[in-house]
């Protein structure tokens, strides 16, 4: 049976992206298949990530009528299948959300997991992937402001009557990583299911659209991502898997590079 988890947070810049991405690739990884969604219509950047930013057609497409689902899907090297939505204001324009239960419903035939990606924050988009999902993980930082605007998410999630599954603590300093818990535990009434330490290795690894899982299997933050995938899974990653894991180099083919990627590349330097 496929299990649906919408990934949220009450604010953006959380790491719900990069989670939603490395979560979906832990889980390919382990034989799992995975679909990732961006839901995210308005300020999409799933593909961004991913190096998907050039499609032709992508969940706008689909969400407005003009494509099948089956052609918004783009299958990774690792396993993992995406279905990131477009970048234009025109096709944002032309989405109609209402949609996503359609899409939804074709994805789940032939997944293990589908895991989607929704706005940030509490807005009538982000309403959607709440609901129709088995459970919500939310992506929270160690900061009272995430806590608060996560709790708010939690609110939204009982009215609309979906299922808060547990709580991804992300970007924790070591030092800091007890007392957060405990914290969280205070402001949430969900399990804390993850625990992400701060690593640079992830902005590295996301310079080159790729994720850290691929590029640094053994850094923290892979580690924690790996754990999440396993716990959700009920399957555990073993020295044969990591082995096995394809190399540390960009998803898809080299191309020209995009405005976008000179940016990134002046903000994150050669590495």
């Amino acid at each position: 049976m496929t299990r649906v988890y919408t990934v949220a947070s009450g604010k953006g810049g959380t790491g719900k992206t990069m989670t939603v991405v490395n979560l979906g690739t832990a889980l390919a990884l382990l034989g799992k298949k995975t679909v990732i969604l961006d839901a995210d219509i308005g300020m999409a950047n799933l593909g961004l990530v991913l190096g998907l930013e050039r499609t032709n057609i992508t969940l706008h497409e689909v969400l407005a009528g003009e494509a099948e689902v089956s052609q918004a899907v783009y299958e990774l090297p690792t396993g993992l299948k995406v279905v990131p939505s477009g970048i234009s204001l025109r096709g944002f324009q032309g989405a109609d959300p209402d949609r996503l239960q359609f899409v939804m419903s074709e994805l789940v035939k032939d997944a293990d997991y589908v895991i989607i990606d929704a706005p940030a924050g509490i807005n009538k988009d982000g309403v959607i992937p709440l609901a129709i999902a088995d459970e919500v993980l939310l992506v929270v930082n160690p900061e009272l402001s995430s806590m608060l605007d996560a709790a708010k998410v939690e609110a939204v999630i009982d009215i609309v009557g979906g299922t808060l599954g547990g709580i991804v603590l992300n970007r924790v300093p070591p030092y800091r990583a007890s007392q957060t818990v405990q914290s969280i535990g205070q402001v949430m009434n969900a399990p804390v299911l993850a625990v992400i330490p701060e690593d640079s290795n992830v902005r590295t690894a996301t310079a080159f659209k790729t994720p850290v899982v691929i590029r640094y299997p053994e850094s923290p933050a892979s580690r924690g991502y790996k754990a999440l995938a396993a716990r959700l899974s009920g399957e555990k990653f073993d020295q044969a898997q990591q082995q096995n894991m394809p190399p540390a180099h960009p998803l898809l083919s080299p191309k020209k590079e995009s405005f976008v990627e000179r940016l990134t590349r002046s903000v994150f330097g050669d590495i």
